[in-house]
């Protein structure tokens, strides 16, 4: 039997790795996902051996999804859900709104009826571009903190803007404000001495979704992709940029990083938080105290409607996507669009392409240099469908553009942490604010057509130029695009 099993042993392993393969692709296609993702699952299980395995174990799966991403304890709780019926608009109101957005009430409509994601009149808005002005701006308001201070990232490192974040952290702390701390696990890099000096402070703080080796697992699902900055409840952030040196363009222009960002003051700050506690909630593995002390009145006259829309593997529909998607579909002028990653499902690229086609300007601009090969040649993979449909594409020579916009009509825009692809869509807890004004709407669309100024126009000609080889790539990353 010994002799049997040393003189055959690959042979048994390889039948072994097929059993296991069939009955993956057995599991996946009672799930009834997409079919384009089903059948990239299935021929890499098939087509590599052992490898297919443990990409479908690191990919593939939804236990995790199953078994945690059910915890809603915040929704539960009174004080949230008396402030859904705050947030509850008059008939007046909703007139008001659809006499100004004329289709776009359907994306009002659309969100509206989630309890976290209620519409909110009263804001002041202020885009921030790229990272020193965002740090200017975060770390005056952390300064100013009188009651708490809650953060939420998918990157933070102790470098040296994550350092000054968490000096003023530590000092916060000490005076006794309430800092409450989440950071993603493999996104971030922070040691254990800079830990050791947060909890001596007495900040609160956890991984989200701790992994034993980060470094290996940087495209691991259900990862916490947003950034959010809480101060007070009063003043919010959301946007591109996590705290990192990468972000803030220290070297003069050397590695030069192009980001948005928001920052709010108002009712939307309140929806803000209750996506907060959710995830604080989840990470600190126990029910959260809510206190009205965690969502004050803030007096906003000015009426700048914003919608907060979270979605993930905790949330019953794919609110950004579905959201962007009615944007496109109802827009009467033009869809601007920006996102480091283009790699989309057949739905974006079909609106995009109706819109382009019937008329309307259609833009999309994306890095030329990416910071990943895969995701780089994913995205050239879609432009040539593009470019039929007269949509007008632009790549960002300046540096890396990171940031994640949306304007259109002069009337909506989204600014947030979700890109147009897959992940974003469908696996990773991301956050947006959508935008129903005019003079916000109109200040991104001119941040657009400045950015397009440090940008190359792809025109289809030219890209039917590009090298066969360069198509192989394309076609070889579009095929792993529905895992990126």
């Amino acid at each position: 039997m010994l002799d049997f099993l040393n003189e055959n042993i690959w042979v048994i392993i390889v039948v072994l790795n097929y059993i296991l393969a069939i009955s993956a692709a057995i599991t996946i296609l009672f799930k009834n996902i997409n079919p384009t993702k089903t059948l990239s699952y299935i021929l890499v299980l098939v087509v590599f051996p052992f490898l297919g395995l443990i990409v479908y174990y690191f990919f593939g799966q939804e236990y995790r999804k199953n078994k945690i991403f059910n915890r809603k304890n915040v929704l539960n709780e009174k004080i949230v859900q008396n402030l859904g019926r705050d947030f509850e608009l008059s008939d007046s109101q909703l007139h008001k709104l659809d006499e100004f957005l004329d289709e776009k009430i359907k994306l009002v409509h659309l969100l509206n009826n989630n309890k976290s994601t209620p519409v909110t009149l009263h804001n002041e808005l202020q885009i921030l571009k790229n990272g020193q002005e965002k740090f200017q701006f975060l770390f005056e308001d952390l300064k100013h903190a009188e009651h708490h201070i809650h953060l939420e990232y998918y990157i933070l490192k102790d470098d040296n803007i994550g350092t000054q974040l968490i000096d003023i952290l530590c000092q916060k702390a000490t005076e006794g404000i309430k800092v409450r701390l989440s950071f993603d696990d493999v996104g971030s890099k922070i040691s254990s001495k800079t830990k050791k000096r947060m909890t001596k402070s007495g900040i609160e703080f956890y991984a989200f979704m701790p992994v034993l080796f980060p470094r290996f697992t940087s495209k691991m699902n259900y990862r916490n992709h947003r950034k959010i900055a809480i101060i007070d409840g009063k003043i919010g952030y959301v946007g591109g940029i996590n705290v990192s040196d990468n972000y803030v363009n220290y070297k003069n222009g050397e590695s030069y990083w192009r980001d948005t960002h928001l920052r709010m003051v108002g009712e939307a700050l309140k929806p803000l938080q209750i996506h907060f506690l959710m995830t604080w909630d989840f990470v600190s593995n126990s029910s959260c105290k809510i206190t009205a002390e965690l969502f004050p009145d803030v007096h906003i006259k000015t009426i700048k409607a914003v919608q907060i829309a979270g979605s993930g593997p905790d949330t019953d529909w794919a609110n950004i996507m579905d959201a962007m998607f009615v944007a496109i579909n109802t827009a009467e002028d033009y869809v601007y669009v920006t996102t480091p990653y283009f790699i989309p499902n057949d739905e974006i690229v079909t609106s995009l392409q109706i819109a382009a086609k019937s008329g309307l300007d259609v833009r999309l601009l994306i890095p030329k240099n990416s910071d990943s090969w895969t995701a780089k040649h994913a995205t050239n993979s879609y432009l040539e469908r593009l470019l039929e449909a007269n949509v007008k594409v632009y790549r960002y020579t300046k540096g890396f553009i990171h940031a994640k916009t949306m304007v259109v009509d002069d009337l909506f825009s989204t600014i947030g942490t979700a890109n147009l692809d897959y992940r974003s869509f469908n696996i990773n807890f991301e956050i947006n604010a959508l935008i129903y004004n005019k003079e916000t709407s109109l200040e991104l669309k001119n941040i657009f057509l400045e950015d397009i100024q440090d940008s190359d126009q792809i025109t289809l000609e030219k890209w039917q130029e590009r090298s066969r080889f360069s198509k192989v790539k394309e076609s070889y990353c579009r095929l792993w695009s529905p895992l990126l």
